[in-house]
């Protein structure tokens, strides 16, 4: 017979769930290890840095006009922190603009190197945006939903499993 896609040997069906167990327990610890890490990063050249304690509220790939054009691809991908959890250092440049939702959105950007670094939102000054290639480990990131998808394009190739809105989700 067949358990989890191992094969069980007569009088062994005791040591494969043993061995199954301290599978799951590693992964769990390695999982656990993981979501006590700081979320860390900054610009290309160091000079602004910040750090986030906690897991992100979201993490978001956003095709809006504006995202497209910043990125000079079809979307942006962001990890959605509260604010009061994120650690500041360095001298961001800041360029406010007029989202498609209509609301002012703040992006934050290195002086020295040019690298996009976080976005703020007049709208909802409680959370703190980064741009997840901005991530010491960008591998970290890993989208939960799209938005914006009505000014999606078919070149850009977005997870269709995740859960989209055609604008921002309601809150």
């Amino acid at each position: 017979s067949l358990r989890s896609g191992a094969k069980v040997i007569r009088g062994g069906s005791e040591f494969l769930l043993l061995v199954e167990r301290l599978i799951a327990i590693l992964f769990f610890i390695r999982w656990r290890k993981h979501m006590n890490e700081p979320y860390s990063g900054g610009c290309a050249c160091a000079s602004i840095r910040n750090e986030i304690a906690r897991e992100p509220l979201a993490m978001v790939d956003c095709q809006c006009r504006d995202c497209q054009r910043k990125g000079g691809t079809g979307h942006g991908s962001y990890a959605v922190f509260p604010r009061a959890n994120v650690k500041l250092t360095g001298d961001a440049k800041h360029w406010d603009l007029v989202a498609d939702s209509g609301n002012v959105k703040t992006r934050a950007f290195c002086p020295q190197c040019g690298a996009p670094v976080y976005v703020t939102f007049a709208a909802n000054p409680g959370v703190f945006a980064v741009h997840a290639a901005s991530l010491d480990d960008p591998g970290r990131y890993k989208p939960q939903l799209v938005t914006y998808r009505v000014r999606g394009y078919a070149w850009d190739h977005i997870d269709e499993s995740l859960p989209g809105f055609d604008r921002m989700p309601p809150r």
